[in-house]
C-alpha cells in the first residue's frame, strides 16, 4: 500500500480519477481470484463488505482532499492516526482488552510516525480544511478496517476484496465524473502507472490486508498500517531521491519495534502432569514376575 504514492505521482490524471482507476482496474483480477478461490457462489453482495467499500471510498476521497488542501506531511501525519481510532473502537465499543504490550506498541508506533513526518509538520490556519480532511481520512480508514475484519468472519478474503472494491469503484466513478475534467490518462506511461497502482496497491495491498485480518486481532492489525508510512518513506528514498534524515530512520525503527512489542502471543499450552507410572512397565521381560506358573491355571 505504501507504493501508491509513487504511482499516483506518475499518473497524468487528476487525484479523483486516479483513485477511481486504482479500484476499477483491480476488479478483473479480483474477480478471477474470487472465481478460482471460492467459486461463482462468492459473487454475492453482503452488508459488511459493502460498508467496507463505502468507507474506503470516503478514505480515498478525503485523502485526496487533504493532499490538495494541506501539506503532504500534515495529511500523512493525520492519516496515520487511524490505528488510534481502531483501538478506541475496539476498546470502547467491542469491549476488547488491549494488553500492556499492545498499548506500549501503539505508543512506540505513534512516536515513530511523529519522527517520520513530524519535522515537516507545520500549523497554518489557512490549511485547517485540509487538515480536517486528513483527520477524516483516518476515521474512514478505521471504519474500512473494522468492516473488513467483520466481513472476514463469514466470507473469504477474495470475495470480501471484490465486493468492497466494486462498491468503492461505483462511488468514485460518480465523484470523478463530477469533479474531474477528464477520466482518461493522456499517455501510455500514465496508463501503466494506473495499472501498477491497481495491481500493487489495491490487489496486493488491500487483498493481503483482507487475508491478514482473519488471523490477527483488530487492535494489532491496525498497528501494521504504520508500516505503510515506513515503506512510503523508504521507497521515496530509493526511487525518488528523497533521502531520509537520521530522525526519520529512528522513526522507522521505532515503528518496527512497536510492532514487535505489540505482536500477539500464542497462549502457552497447559502443562499436564505425567500419567501415573505403570509398575509393570519397569519389570524386565523374562523376569520371574513375568513368567507364568502353569500350575496355577
Amino acid at each position: 500500500m505504501g507504493a501508491s504514492v509513487l504511482f499516483v505521482r506518475q499518473a497524468d490524471v487528476g487525484p479523483f480519477a486516479s483513485a477511481f482507476w486504482r479500484v476499477a482496474l483491480a476488479l478483473p483480477v479480483l474477480a478471477a481470484w474470487t472465481a478460482l478461490a471460492e467459486g461463482r457462489s462468492a459473487f454475492r453482495v453482503d452488508r459488511a463488505s459493502s460498508l467496507a467499500g463505502t468507507f474506503f471510498a470516503g478514505d480515498l476521497f478525503f485523502w485526496h482532499l487533504a493532499i490538495l488542501g494541506t501539506s503532504v506531511a500534515n495529511a500523512t501525519a493525520l492519516a496515520t492516526t487511524s490505528p488510534v481510532w481502531v483501538t478506541a473502537f475496539a476498546v470502547l465499543v467491542l469491549r476488547q482488552r488491549v494488553s500492556h504490550s499492545g498499548w506500549a506498541g501503539l505508543l512506540l508506533c505513534l512516536l515513530g510516525a511523529a519522527a517520520l513526518v513530524g519535522q515537516s509538520w507545520h500549523f497554518d490556519p489557512g490549511h485547517l480544511p485540509g487538515d480536517a480532511a486528513g483527520l477524516a481520512t483516518a476515521v474512514f480508514f478505521a471504519g474500512y478496517f473494522l468492516a473488513i475484519g467483520r466481513a472476514r468472519r463469514v466470507r473469504g478474503a477474495a470475495a470480501v476484496s471484490l465486493v468492497s472494491t466494486a462498491v468503492t469503484a461505483a462511488i468514485l466513478l460518480a465523484v470523478a465524473l463530477a469533479l474531474e475534467p477528464t477520466l482518461w490518462p493522456a499517455s501510455a506511461a500514465g496508463m501503466a502507472s494506473l495499472l501498477a497502482l491497481a495491481l500493487v496497491s489495491q490487489v496486493g495491498g488491500q487483498g493481503l490486508l483482507a487475508v491478514g485480518l482473519a488471523a490477527v486481532p483488530p487492535a494489532f492489525g491496525a498497528l501494521v498500517f504504520f508500516l505503510e508510512v515506513v515503506s512510503a518513506a523508504a521507497l521515496g528514498a530509493l526511487l525518488l531521491g528523497e533521502p531520509l534524515s537520521p530522525l526519520q530512520m529512528l522513526g522507522g525503527a521505532l515503528i518496527v519495534a512497536g510492532l514487535v512489542v505489540a505482536r500477539p502471543r500464542r497462549p502457552k499450552p497447559a502443562t499436564q502432569s505425567p500419567p501415573p507410572r505403570d509398575p509393570a512397565a519397569s519389570i524386565a521381560p523374562g523376569s520371574p514376575l513375568t513368567q507364568r506358573d502353569p500350575g496355577r491355571h
